[in-house]
């Protein structure tokens, strides 16, 4: 038997930032987002040999086991070994020889969820595998858990969720309560936002534990101009999703812009020279609002191009030596299957 699984990336329309502790704890998050028909997999398949081999294809990285309740984490493959390290010790695996294969379809560090997707889909080739009786908020609290309590990895709380569940989600955040209402958008204004949407990959990556750390000091030190700015982004997600559900898309290149000024003020580096020229280049060719995907620093960029303007921008936006990643929005969320 093979046993495997994908769940989608996404990307943050509104409230990025609020998800995170303490802000989430203190005050409430509010985040919107959005699953696209980019991927990580899994697969768990047997072997001849005795042992456990855990490779991640898209990083060209591979490491061979004598079976153990518990792998070293030291930096190599974490994610794939801190899922198995939790599994064995929740509920035991029976199979002494197998390989865990991963790949994921967008660069490491590009702020779409991948490292939290990733976590979702090798948790869901294990519950498959298994044969758990995990729901959708269960499988996504376990591989939040797993990432940032096993593995002390700093981030939020959406990307667990979105990869699970899939689809436009306005999600709320309370402490340690997530509130996931999947939004019924109608079709022709998800056509819309698809076709004005503009991802572009600026060929850079960034470390965002660190910036997300910056962030959560900010709120334990109470400084007061970051703490505003995430309010303000909680209620750009609201307006967000009152455009989306009332179909005024024209709306949403402000939403974004808004959100956008917003963001730079929650840490330093979240924004950089590079990005901000990047940034103002969209828009003088023709992009009326964007954001930078994730925690920011690098990575993707989104930007809202009205009419058939994202053919300007896309030209403009030639010179950064990035490139357009094309996409679709997808309803799934976490996928698993046995062969």
């Amino acid at each position: 038997m093979i046993y495997r699984s994908k769940a989608p990336l996404r990307i943050g329309l509104a409230g990025g930032g609020t998800d995170v502790s303490p802000y989430s704890d203190l005050y409430g998050g509010a985040i919107l987002n959005a699953t696209l028909s980019v991927y990580a997999s899994a697969s768990i398949e047997p072997i001849e040999e005795n042992g456990i081999i855990m490779t991640a294809i898209d990083q060209q990285q591979e490491q061979h086991f004598e079976w153990s309740n518990e792998l070293p984490i030291d930096g190599v493959l974490d994610l794939l070994k801190g899922v198995y390290n939790r599994v064995q010790k929740d509920y035991g695996l029976p199979m002494p020889n197998f390989k865990l294969s991963t790949f994921v379809e967008a660069p490491a560090g590009s702020g779409l969820g991948t490292s939290s997707t990733l976590v979702v889909a090798i948790v869901g080739a294990f519950v498959e595998m298994l044969r758990l009786p995990l729901g959708e908020y269960d499988i996504a609290h376990y591989a939040y858990d797993i990432e940032r309590k096993d593995l002390n990895l700093a981030g939020g709380k959406q990307d667990q969720y979105a990869a699970t569940f899939g689809g436009f989600n306005y999600m709320e955040f309370y402490g340690d309560n997530v509130v996931v209402n999947p939004l019924r958008i109608k079709q022709q204004y998800l056509f819309e936002l698809e076709n004005n949407l503009l991802l572009y990959y600026t060929a850079t990556t960034r470390e965002s534990a660190k910036i997300i750390e910056r962030q959560s000091e900010n709120v334990l030190n109470k400084k007061e101009d970051p703490i505003e700015a995430m309010h303000q982004l909680k209620e750009q997600a609201k307006l967000m999703k009152e455009a989306l559900l009332k179909g005024r898309i024209h709306e949403i290149g402000e939403i974004l812009d808004f959100g956008f000024q917003q963001k730079r003020k929650m840490a330093e580096g979240i924004s950089n020279a590079f990005l901000d020229e990047i940034y103002e280049t969209a828009k003088a060719a023709g992009a009326t609002g964007g954001k930078i995907s994730g925690a920011g620093g690098g990575g993707f960029m989104i930007f809202y191009c009205p009419g058939t303007t994202k053919y300007k921008v896309s030209k403009a936006l030639e010179r950064f030596n990035g490139y357009n990643f094309k996409y679709q929005f997808v309803k799934h969320g976490l996928q698993t299957w046995t062969m």
